[in-house]
């Protein structure tokens, strides 16, 4: 069992003296643009921090790197990629007092949009003087066979999951976040498998065909789902949707873009710190937006897990 750095938030020094950059190459905006990584260091190197770079070598290799650099007495991690490259090294810093920074060089970087750094590396460096360490909650997943991994953003269970799931990364590498709304297209047909969602173990159970247990108010990028919740509140916001038909969804898309869903027929949102999602295989289950598997599956909220650099505006507007 991991052991958790606790207490306040470390003072930091106005540079920093061993500073990891970690960044995948095959990132859509870094993969288009890789002079962007180069750009960053120039700039942190600039302003006088002490930053090492280097590459993931493949899938999942960012948390192993990310562990690897606190071992070496890192300073700080800046996590450049996707979404899910950020969720990788995450998994790597959290626990410790080491904070992550995020550069947004993916398709949808719905962290960096959430927390007001922008969609653009080189402005997102620039503004680090008016970032501040800040002690958030992390999501905890736990599949059928054990496995665990930690998410920031948000699970989704159901209709976005098999989406992801069976997305095509050609597509995706192509069409950038219209790849997303394609496949959610051709999901239109479907029937969609229920399944049984169980709220903070308190023995209620609800059905859905859509679960959403959000840390965030962005959703891919240009949409609000989840419209309350912030990343320094250490619960879940929790939308379910009801009925196995996906036209049906056609509503609750409206209900989205006019911000009605709250009070909508077929839609509950509440709050939330523990989750269990029953169902069958069919039932998939998505993080941070990459495939985790299938459900069954337990989602709960670790308070006090990671110090992540954000906007010293945020959540204070």
């Amino acid at each position: 069992m991991r052991t958790f750095y606790r207490g306040p938030v470390p003072a930091l020094e106005t540079l920093f003296r061993n500073a990891f950059l970690i960044y995948n190459p095959f990132a859509g905006k870094l993969r288009r643009k890789p002079h962007l990584v180069e750009q960053a260091l120039s700039l942190l190197t600039q302003a006088g921090h002490t930053v090492h770079a280097a590459p993931t070598t493949g899938p999942d290799t960012g948390g192993d790197m990310a562990r690897a650099c606190i071992a070496r007495g890192a300073d700080l991690i800046v996590a450049a990629g996707g979404d899910g490259t950020i969720n990788e090294i995450a998994n790597g810093v959290v626990g410790s007092h080491v904070p992550l920074m995020v550069l947004p060089g993916g398709t949808a970087n719905v962290l960096a949009t959430e927390i007001g750094v922008g969609g653009k590396v080189k402005k997102a460096v620039k503004r680090m003087d008016l970032l501040e360490p800040r002690r958030i909650a992390v999501g905890q997943f736990t599949g059928p066979s054990g496995q665990s991994r930690y998410f920031l953003l948000m699970a989704g269970v159901g209709l976005d999951a098999h989406i992801v799931h069976t997305l095509s990364p050609w597509l995706k590498s192509k069409l950038g976040k219209a790849a997303y709304w394609v496949g959610g297209f051709g999901s239109a047909v479907r029937v969609l498998p229920q399944f049984d969602v169980k709220v903070n173990g308190n023995g209620s159970t609800s059905r859905a065909s859509f679960a959403l247990a959000s840390r965030v108010r962005n959703y891919g990028g240009d949409l609000e789902i989840a419209r309350t919740i912030r990343l320094d509140e250490p619960e879940f916001e929790l939308i379910t949707f009801e009925g196995g038909i996906a036209l049906r969804y056609l509503k609750y898309f409206y209900g989205v873009l006019t911000n009605r869903l709250e009070g909508m027929k077929g839609v509950t949102i509440s709050r939330a710190t523990a989750l269990e999602f029953d169902g069958r295989s069919d039932v998939l289950v998505q993080l941070d937006g990459e495939a985790a598997g299938p459900a069954p599956a337990r989602i709960e909220i670790v308070p006090d897990a990671l110090t992540l650099m954000v906007p010293k505006t945020y959540g204070r507007e």
